[in-house]
């Protein structure tokens, strides 16, 4: 039993030291969502016709559905359009900031939106690939494909954000993590990143924002999708995907396998003499559905089902003195194993011709996961189970006006070796959503949490925008504050000989702003624009070593401020070709000591760019450039400072006819040696290529 704890006190400290940084050399190891299983999301991106990205569809039409011949009102209503419509200018919905589906135009939120096209463009296949040039972010991932993946929003800590998937919080219910590597994007239809606080909407876990993913919905004639591909590391991807609607019912079913053999993660530097180096394994295989029935005009019923099975082989540290203090990489890897389920089922009652629409569900989300160390007879087993029921009503007041008012009821559980213990927390929240002329736009919200072990918390944002006449400048504020609640773990999980839980652990508290503007030019061409962030985080949650044993203790003391800006700049004045380049500084600070943070990059800047030189063939070609930051030696947990990284990575994809379609890309281009973080080394040159299919079928 004691070899037992002591492997998972390992692996704690381990992950301490690798990805899951706080706001000190020392790991603190979440819960809440808003959003429609299936919302109507509109296309997120109008595409020029002149622009191929997938197949077309059939000249014959699909007849429409009960629900979209209901939808149709006497008297045509014209869609939500900026204050100026600009002809050709692509129109992005988002859900997200509000909750309901908006223009993105008419949010004050920073957001960016990550579409299926920009998917399939940029090949993306894991969440950190997708993440790693958005702004405000910095992505830490020890070795590459399936390597324990942090992300750090706006300086704050790498559990501070909250990620949804179609409205279900897929973070570990036992530790209040979530490990982004195993998130597969073959069926992603938009991926919204939503920086500042956001627990007046969200609760828990929103202090450095939300990142909501909506996968992908069946509409129209059955469609078809199939790709492989194969390249550098022993890779081997394959998906295949099936969705369409008929009459009252949608579908969209989909299987995902990523596989990496042999990826190169150990520096040799750090291997004790005629040791040799092993690569990171890796096999992660993704089911996932998503259903629709209308019973009725004014009853639909939704369901999402997500189901992964990953397996990582690694190098683990280990720990050749009593204290902790020194490590070395093990001659033997570790096996981590993670089973994850989530699942919502949904109801929504429309009333008064869908002017209210209300919404009752139910999310469940199992994490199973097992370690197996070098040395450690018995297997570390973590089972976090999480249940959620809830309602919110969307109400159209008066045109432009809307009123959304919630409650949700959240249990979860840890059962682990010697431990089982459970938490809950209740909450009612509402919201209110302004339209004024197409020109002044406001969201304001608040809620109340009441959690079972610390009590009552309440939270808020209010963020405003308006658009000026004649420039159409956009100028954008938020105000909120943010709350982390303590992890089952941390509550009362016990690791003999390294740590005791604490009850009585406060929540982690935040206060965010931030201010900022856009400006379109030449019929929006070009854009460009700034947005300045503070946070302001206090009560954080440090691991501290008790006086004269080698025990610690979680206990509230930290307090931090981050501030910084996001600058982009988007350039279409040449025809077929598009360019974006994005710039983020952040300081971050901690208060107590004066010190930078952890792992929090002063500078990150990215360029990327489109190029469309035959209608069939895409080219595209991104630069990346991360400064140095402050990070902790792998063997000895010194703090040192990393060097930053430029890299470059390429993209081409051909399609052959509107059925099949050839791409590849080249990682890394010039082969640059980094490590990120510190001690893990990131893959060097890898060059992958693949074949896709789609088909449509006709009714």
């Amino acid at each position: 039993m004691r070899s037992l704890t002591k492997a998972r006190a390992r692996r704690s400290l381990w992950l301490a030291s690798t990805v899951l940084i706080p706001l000190s050399p020392f790991a603190i190891p979440a819960t809440h969502a808003q959003q429609s299983a299936s919302p109507d999301l509109l296309p997120p991106v109008e595409v020029s016709p002149s622009k191929r990205t997938e197949p077309a569809q059939p000249a014959a039409k699909p007849k429409p559905t009960r629900r979209q011949a209901a939808a149709k009102p006497t008297a045509p209503k014209p869609p939500e359009q900026p204050a100026t419509p600009k002809p050709g200018v692509a129109t992005t919905n988002v859900v997200s900031p509000t909750g309901i589906v908006t223009p993105i135009n008419q949010v004050a939120n920073s957001v960016t939106v990550i579409t299926a096209q920009d998917i399939a463009t940029q090949q993306y296949r894991t969440l950190p690939d997708a993440l790693n040039t958005v702004p405000g972010l910095n992505v830490v991932q020890s070795g590459g494909t399936g390597g324990q993946t942090s992300v750090f929003m706006r300086g704050t800590n790498s559990n501070h954000t909250k990620v949804l998937v179609d409205g279900v919080d897929v973070s570990d219910p036992s530790t209040g993590t979530f490990d982004f590597a195993h998130l597969l994007t073959a069926d992603m239809a938009q991926i919204e990143v939503l920086r500042g606080p956001q627990s007046g909407l969200y609760g828990s876990d929103a202090i450095g924002g939300v990142i909501s993913i909506v996968t992908q919905k069946g509409d129209g004639p059955a469609r078809w999708t199939a790709s492989n591909e194969a390249g550098s590391f022993g890779t081997f991807n394959q998906s295949i995907g099936v969705s369409g609607s008929q009459d009252n019912y949608n579908y969209a079913a989909s299987i995902s396998h990523v596989h990496a053999s042999d990826v190169p993660v150990t520096p040799l530097q750090l291997l004790p003499p005629g040791q040799q180096a092993n690569g990171n394994n890796y096999d992660n295989i993704t089911y996932s559905t998503k259903t629709g029935i209308n019973l009725s005009d004014s009853l639909t019923l939704n369901s999402v089902l997500r189901y992964t099975e990953s397996t990582l082989l690694f190098t683990g540290n280990n720990t050749p003195n009593a204290d902790f203090t020194v490590f070395f990489p093990d001659a033997q890897q570790s096996q981590q194993t993670i089973h994850q389920f989530t699942g919502r089922e949904e109801v929504v009652w429309s009333l008064l011709d869908g002017r209210i629409k209300n919404y009752f569900g139910a999310n469940y989300t199992n994490y199973w996961h097992a370690d197996i160390t070098p040395g450690v007879d018995l297997t570390a087993i973590t089972t976090g189970n999480r249940l959620k029921y809830d309602w919110h009503s969307v109400t159209e007041v008066a045109s432009g006006q809307n009123l959304i008012v919630g409650a949700e009821r959240e249990n979860s559980e840890i059962n682990t070796t010697g431990l089982s213990a459970q938490t809950g927390n209740s909450a009612a929240f509402v919201e209110w959503q302004s339209n004024f002329a197409k020109r002044f736009f406001l969201t304001a919200n608040i809620r109340e949490d009441d959690n079972d072990n610390f009590g009552q918390h309440m939270t808020y944002r209010i963020a405003p925008s308006v658009i000026l006449p004649v420039t159409e400048t956009t100028i954008k504020a938020s105000y909120g504050t943010g709350f982390k609640a303590p992890t089952l773990s941390e509550l009362f999980e016990f690791f003999p000989g390294f740590s005791i839980p604490n009850p009585n652990l406060k929540p982690e508290q935040s206060r965010g702003a931030d201010i900022g503007f856009e400006q379109p030019l030449f019929n929006d061409r070009i854009r460009f624009g700034s947005t300045y962030f503070k946070n302001d985080i206090t009560d954080l949650i440090f691991f501290e070593p008790i006086a004269g044993s080698f025990l610690g203790q979680n206990v509230n003391i930290g307090h931090a401020i981050t501030e910084g800006s996001e600058n982009f700049v988007t350039f279409n004045v040449i025809d077929h070709v598009k360019v974006r380049s994005d710039y983020t500084f952040t300081r971050t600070v901690d208060t107590d000591t004066g010190l930078q943070l952890l792992r929090r990059p002063k500078e990150k800047f990215s360029v990327t760019a489109l190029w469309n030189p035959i209608d069939p063939l895409t080219l595209s070609a991104t630069v990346l450039h991360v400064s140095d930051w402050s990070d902790i030696d792998r063997n000895t947990s010194v703090p040192v400072t990393a060097p930053g990284y430029t890299i470059v990575n390429l993209r081409a994809d051909y399609a052959l006819n509107d059925q099949l379609k050839l791409f590849g890309r080249i990682d890394n281009v010039a082969n640059v040696h980094y490590q990120n973080p510190t001690g893990f080394l990131a893959p060097g040159l890898g060059v992958f290529g693949g074949i896709r299919f789609a088909s449509y079928a006709v009714k």
